[in-house]
């Protein structure tokens, strides 16, 4: 196969047969982001690079490897996002909501873009939903958020989901911290990647986060940055823990939580998975207090999480949850010959004004032919129409699961139709009573 009829490496298509599946997902996400006051807001895919470098951090992976970054015609500095809050920070500062009424809530679904390795549950092109809270500074918002994304994770059906939560602490007692994180890790210099060695003196916190199974066992034994914690965090963080509580939320304590992302202060989580091997992290985010002002706005206290949804779908598909079936065609109208044809456009026309949904030949094809593709969609209706049909003006209406015919008139289509559909679901309802 030619390359031009290949999928570019780390990208999916997303098939007939499976969009179904998501748009149902992503309704839900919606529909449970709008329970706790989230509206939906877009941002461009594309940003000027400085808004990621900025923000995500000139020290993490993503900004140093990943990004898909080049010039425009204009010679500006553009990159593909790599996730969202970073526009939408943009978008609320620019757009004037971080001036407004407090706390802005708002969610998305959109497509990412990191260069690194595919794999399962992670792809070079990818989509997350995922929310921001504008403008909350206390610890009830952090569990509503947490809450929020447990409760999309129920509403999907998925199972056996662990909630791991830490505190990274403010910018002040995270000095005291890196001191202790350096001085531990100097001592350890020569066993570590390269990449981390770099990190040593910029963020030696990035070391924690590192997948090196060296420089993970190193890590392991690291400080653990709830022993350095301000009084202010360490309240903070124990009213996060406890409005989990009293929502009945079980989670775990993991001081190994850093999130990739330079961004995060006080509260980070994920939602982790045991049936995706190693990109075990379903939903992850945390608190972000300085990130407004960093970009130039006032100084705003925020939170969000993100969560992918092609790890979500797999998590569905390894634990063997069965989504509702896409809607099939309610009515399929064949037709013999040009009179007909046209008489066929004309009902389709008026029964998709009603609400229906119906399709009918445009290949021009034989009757034995429009049967098999009938059939082959899933209508659950068929109607033939010939010149008999049309002269008459009445036609057999075929229910296609049991073969059962009614007679309809032609004349009163739509509501001959919908009666007999009518009379079919009853009557099916009927026989399973």
């Amino acid at each position: 196969m030619s390359e031009i009829n290949r999928a570019i490496k780390g990208t999916n298509d997303i098939l007939p047969d499976e969009s179904h599946n998501w748009q149902f997902v992503e309704g839900k996400m919606l529909e449970t982001a709008r329970l706790f006051g989230f509206e939906e807001i877009r941002v461009p895919v594309f940003e000027h690079t400085e808004v990621f470098q900025r923000s995500v951090g000139d020290t993490t992976d993503v900004v140093q490897k990943e990004m898909y970054t080049f010039d425009d015609k204009g010679g500006r500095s553009i990159t593909l996002r790599p996730e969202l809050t970073a526009g939408v920070v943009r978008s609320a500062i620019e757009k004037g909501l971080v001036a407004g009424a407090l706390p802005v809530k708002v969610c998305y679904i959109g497509g990412c873009y990191r260069y690194e390795k595919p794999q399962a549950g992670r792809l070079r092109e990818f989509h997350q939903f995922g929310v921001e809270c504008i403008g909350a500074a206390s610890p009830n918002a952090d569990a509503e958020v947490i809450a929020l994304g447990r409760q999309v994770l129920n509403t999907v059906g998925i199972k056996n989901i662990s909630l791991e939560i830490n505190s990274i602490g403010c910018p002040e007692c995270r000095k005291e911290y890196h001191k202790a994180l350096k001085a531990y890790f100097e001592a350890n210099v020569d066993e570590l990647c390269a990449t981390c060695k770099d990190r040593l003196d910029r963020n030696p916190m990035r070391i924690l986060d590192c997948k090196s199974p060296v420089c993970s066992s190193i890590a392991a034994k690291a400080p653990v940055v709830l022993d350095y914690l301000c009084n202010d965090c360490k309240e903070h963080f124990e009213g996060v823990k406890a409005h989990l509580k009293a929502q009945g939320i079980e989670y775990t304590v993991n001081p190994q939580i850093v999130r990739g992302l330079d961004y995060y202060t006080r509260t980070v989580f994920e939602f982790v998975s045991g049936d995706i091997g190693a990109q075990a992290t379903v939903c992850g985010g945390g608190r972000y207090d300085g990130l407004i002002s960093q970009m130039g706005g006032p100084q705003v206290p925020s939170l969000g999480f993100g969560m992918g949804i092609e790890r979500l779908m797999l998590v569905l598909k390894n634990q063997g949850i069965e989504l509702p079936e896409k809607p099939k065609t309610q009515l399929y109208i064949a037709a013999l010959g040009d009179k007909a044809s046209l008489k066929a456009t004309e009902y389709s026309a008026l029964l998709r004004d009603e609400g229906y949904s119906v399709q009918t030949d445009v290949c021009a094809r034989g009757l034995k032919a429009q049967m098999k593709f009938a059939n082959k969609i899933g209508a659950k209706f068929l109607i033939v129409l010939g010149d008999d049909e049309i002269e008459k003006g009445k036609a057999k209406l075929k229910d296609m699961a049991d073969g059962s015919e009614t007679e309809i008139n032609l004349n009163e289509i739509v509501e001959d139709f919908g009666e007999a559909i009518r009379v079919q679901i009853f009557k099916n309802i009927a026989e399973i009573i």
